[in-house]
Formats: C-alpha cells, structure tokens, sequence
C-alpha cells in the first residue's frame, strides 16, 4: 500500500502571509501545499514573478514540503466575475486569457517541481449548446497540454459540479476529444464524488486511480456542493483512503476548505488529525 502524502490548500489559509501559511503547515506535520496562485499567494500576473517563483521554491525545500499549483482563485483574471473568464468563454479573448494563465500556471510549477497543475472547464454559458461548448474546451485546453507537456507536468482536470465538466464520465469524454494525450490527467475531489457521482467516492477513486494525478479532499453531504470540515458531512472515509492508497497514487491529498480561511489554523490542524486517525482505522480493518 502506497504512503498517502497529505497536504491543504492555502485557499484556505488566506488571512494568512504565504510564508506564514508554509512554516504552519511544515510544524504541523505535513507533507506539502496546495499553492493556488491569486493575488495574495504567488499572484501569476504580479511583477518579478520569476524572483518570487524562486523565493516561494526556496521556503518549500527549506520547509520540506511538496507543491502542487491550483488555479482555482476566484477573481485572477477579473475582478468581478468569479472564475472568469473561462475555458468555454463566449469571448474568444476571455478563453485565451485563462490558457495563458494556465501555461503561466505550468511554468510556476516547473520552476517549484510541483506534482501537477490543476485547473477546471468552467461554467457553459447561458444559449451555449453542448457541442460548441466541448470545442471550446478542447481549443483552450490545447495550448496548455503542449505546454504540459514540454514542462513534463502532469495537467490535472477536475470535475467541478455546476461545470461543463463536472464528472468523471465528463473527464472520459475531454480525453477522447483530446486524443488522450499523455500530460493530461484527473483532479480527483473526494467531496464531489459524493455529491453527484452515482457510485461511491471509495468506488470513485478505484475507477479514477489510472489517471490519478492530483486529489482534493474535504467532507460533503449528497446533492451539496459546500466543502465541509471532516465529520460535518456524510463521507466514510477510511475506506476511501485505503482505497486511495491501494491505487498506488503518490501525489498530494489535498484538504481543501476554501470558506474556512477565518479559521484555517485550527481547520489544519484538526484535519490532518483526523486523517491521521481515519488512517489508522482504515489499517485496522
């Protein structure tokens, strides 16, 4: 059984400076980061990005903490439209700014040594028919598996609910139209699996465990896309890691509770505990 190497996102760590929010999640024991670029951590469209690329690399190995860059940050691109523009933009210029973050996502994680850079599809715009929305997706995406690809970064796409691509029968569906190209992989979030998917989440990663290449984890209840703290909602989750680390996946477990950053100390600290524990239930069963 493979080591899980778990680590939390410092979207919820927000109120805090990101070398604050590094030396605290190094003292409480983790194995690393889940870095979303934005304004206030390693913002991507900032000045001396390349000098504060190198900085940020600098604390991670001094901390001994793996990296993982997410682009989830609600309003990089535009200040008043949260996650816009998108992969399936209407505008063809909006579409070609989130590519060119995400390639820019690529490069920050080359020069970290990330795992993987996540991103999503995006919402499909209102009188959007489906076929023209999956185009758009796969012409925005191009650009950044080559990129991916050249980097040797894994691009890791995760199933958002309310997306265009919100399931991992819809992650099936993108690599089929790409061609399967090599780069691209799966953001697998345990949350979402119990929110929409059919089957369980335990189930859901033994499905994914080929195209593993990032994980995000948090609790929720069915039907709720709200990222719950562990044990708030419906998730069994010994059996989800131990179902985790029977695919052999060795990148990061992320803890992702982006609307708790008012009280991301104690919410790191509680949940590494309580995976601690859910790991050693799962070994005793």
């Amino acid at each position: 059984m493979t080591r899980l190497n778990f680590g939390y996102g410092t979207n919820g760590l927000t109120d805090l400076r990101l070398p604050d929010a590094l030396a605290l999640l190094a003292d409480l024991g983790y194995d690393g980061v889940g870095l979303t670029l934005d304004h206030m951590h390693l913002d991507p469209l900032g000045p001396r990005l390349a000098a504060r690329t190198g900085e940020t690399a600098a604390l991670l190995g001094r901390h001994g903490l793996g990296v993982a860059v997410e682009t989830g940050g609600r309003y990089v691109l535009d200040p008043r439209r949260k996650h816009g523009p998108s992969l399936v933009d209407p505008e063809p210029e909006g579409r070609a700014a989130r590519s060119e973050l995400l390639v820019t996502a690529v490069r920050i994680a080359a020069d970290l040594g990330a795992t993987a850079v996540h991103c999503f599809s995006g919402i499909t715009p209102p009188g959007t028919d489906p076929g023209t929305a999956w185009r758009r997706l796969t012409d925005s995406l191009a650009p950044v598996v080559d990129a991916a690809g050249a980097a040797g970064i894994p691009l890791a796409v995760e199933p958002e609910p309310g997306h265009l691509l919100a399931t991992l029968a819809d992650f099936h569906h993108l690599r089929a139209l790409l061609g399967d190209p090599e780069p691209l992989g799966l953001t697998l979030d345990i949350g979402h699996c119990r929110c929409l998917e059919d089957r369980s989440p335990a189930e859901c990663v033994t499905d994914a465990g080929p195209w593993l290449r990032h994980v995000q984890i948090e609790d929720m209840r069915r039907g709720v896309h709200e990222h719950l703290p562990f044990g708030e909602g419906e998730i069994d989750f010994p059996p989800v890691l131990d179902a985790l680390a029977a695919t052999g996946y060795e990148g990061l477990t992320v803890v992702e509770l982006p609307r708790h950053s008012h009280a991301g100390p104690e919410q790191a600290r509680k949940s590494l505990e309580f995976l601690r524990t859910a790991i050693r239930e799962a070994a005793a069963c």
